[in-house]
């Protein structure tokens, strides 16, 4: 008797990984036919060796900020000649946390122009500069939002025909405690999560009273939370307003993806 994946059932079509946080040859035992690697700063860029042997059996991206040395298509671009051929890419501005004060400043459209002409083929992450990406014609990468669904039916009714990829956190648990230890600090972030939630307030589990209230209620709108079949029905409404790709983030570790 076949088992159908976690990863299948819940209807995600690719994992995201943050090399800071787990061991990415562990990301080989994960039934999934893509996987994106986030950048978490020049310290945590994979290897070739790793990226090579992730590569052989799954298609893998990478993110790579276009503003920083290294990947920047327009100054010092070192760091993509030693990329690996069968790796692709993921072109966004960057966050701030790990750009210098000078590529903080460096201009983002003509190095999304840029870096498009030699990868065609590489998704634009939207964060920050969604008009910008829209723009490029490539692969847009979203992050999961309130109206997300909402937003894309009405994109798609206007006629648009892209590809759309969409990040989401995602908690294999209807455990409120493990919701908000895993995306709590995440969803805090967002701009109306954060104007919501009382002054100082925790994050995680311990989060009480009205912070955990605001907490659990954005844990819904901006993550995929529940057991794989609940998350099913959430993905499967994604793809019917317009994804083409759903990218999952094992935001509570690997552990419940490997099944």
């Amino acid at each position: 008797m076949l088992t159908t994946s976690t990863v299948a059932r819940a209807g995600l079509d690719a994992i995201a990984l943050k090399p800071a946080e787990c061991d990415l040859s562990a990301a080989a035992s994960i039934p999934v036919e893509t996987i994106a690697i986030d950048y978490e700063g020049r310290d945590h860029l994979p290897s070739h060796e790793t990226l090579t042997a992730l590569a052989d059996d799954t298609a893998v991206l990478l993110t790579t900020p276009v503003r920083v040395d290294g990947f920047d298509p327009l100054g010092d671009d070192s760091l993509v000649d030693e990329l690996p051929d069968a790796v692709g890419r993921v072109l966004v501005a960057g966050h701030g946390a790990y750009l210098t004060d000078e590529e903080r400043e460096r201009s983002i459209a003509p190095r999304l122009d840029a870096a498009l002409e030699t990868d065609p083929d590489a998704w634009v992450g939207t964060e920050s500069v969604e008009r910008l990406a829209m723009a490029t014609g490539a692969t847009q990468y979203e992050l999961l939002a309130r109206r997300t669904a909402a937003e894309l039916q009405a994109l798609r009714a206007v006629g648009f025909e892209g590809e759309i990829a969409l990040y989401a956190p995602t908690v294999l648990t209807d455990d409120d405690d493990i919701v908000l230890d895993a995306v709590g600090d995440y969803v805090s972030r967002r701009r109306p999560v954060a104007r919501a939630l009382p002054e100082d307030a925790a994050t995680d589990a311990s989060a009480t009273g009205r912070a955990r209230e605001v907490l659990l209620k954005a844990a819904r709108d901006y993550a995929l939370i529940g057991e794989a079949d609940e998350i099913r029905e959430q993905t499967d409404m994604l793809h019917e307003a317009g994804v083409t790709t759903i990218v999952g983030y094992p935001a509570q570790g690997l552990e419940p993806f490997l099944e």
